[in-house]
């Protein structure tokens, strides 16, 4: 067995695992005793994408892994191998493991790059606001494939549980709110645009805005506004 780290108390019990790429996991139940992070005096408003995973309110763009496009030709390989086999013989269940293992490293690569972002995120700022998005019906467009790749909702979930875990702000903001519409700068509301268009000029104050950073931003200041006001609003 390989520790990553030691126990933070005593385990009351412990469950053994075994998935099915074959491997053993144990895991533990333990007391522990998290101490808020310190406070920090910045709050950020995130975009989720599929061009780019995240851009935040800051202008910081996070490149997309696209853990499971880049696995594709791995996994066709994989899947083919197990196809050509006889169901049951000792060929196929050695197959089928193969299997399941590219599987297994495509959702650990994208889990690992959920967890080390959103530690990152969490650490770097006092309150943290997202849009409220319906991926079950973006699941089921033409883009469902790269959706469920990128893995949004398993994202955000790590963001609330860090967040309640060291004393930080989450929110998620109305997912009706017409954020790529919206200047960021006079917040005059500019009309839908089509997803190509990646970069607009607001009508009423002639600012540039880069399509992805505006809408976090339009985020963040959504987040900012006291519990009342939104409320009032919706």
């Amino acid at each position: 067995m390989k520790w990553s780290r030691s126990l933070p108390s005593t385990p009351s019990t412990v469950t053994v695992i075994k998935d099915a790429a074959g491997r053993y996991f144990a895991s533990f139940v333990v007391e522990t005793d998290d101490e808020p992070l310190p406070e920090t005096t910045t709050d950020v408003g995130i975009d989720l994408g599929l061009g780019h995973f995240a851009v935040l309110s800051d202008g910081t763009k996070v490149t997309n892994p696209k853990s499971l496009r880049r696995a594709e030709k791995k996994l066709r390989k994989t899947q083919k191998a197990l196809s050509r086999k006889q169901e049951g013989s000792n060929n196929w269940a050695k197959a089928r493991v193969k299997v399941a293992r590219a599987h297994a490293r495509v959702a650990d690569g994208r889990r690992e790059f959920h967890h080390q972002l959103s530690t990152t995120i969490i650490r770097d700022n006092q309150a943290v606001y997202v849009e409220d998005l319906c991926v079950k019906g973006l699941g089921r467009t033409k883009l469902a494939r790269s959706v469920h790749d990128a893995g949004w909702s398993a994202f955000v979930h790590m963001l609330d549980y860090e967040a309640q875990r060291y004393g930080r702000t989450f929110l998620k903001v109305d997912r009706f709110l017409p954020s790529s519409q919206t200047c960021s700068v006079c917040w005059v509301v500019d009309g839908p645009k089509p997803l190509n268009v990646r970069t607009w000029t607001c009508a009423g104050c002639d600012t540039e805005h880069d399509r992805d950073v505006n809408t976090s931003r339009v985020v963040l200041a959504a987040g900012r506004k006291p519990a009342r006001e939104r409320e009032a609003e919706s």
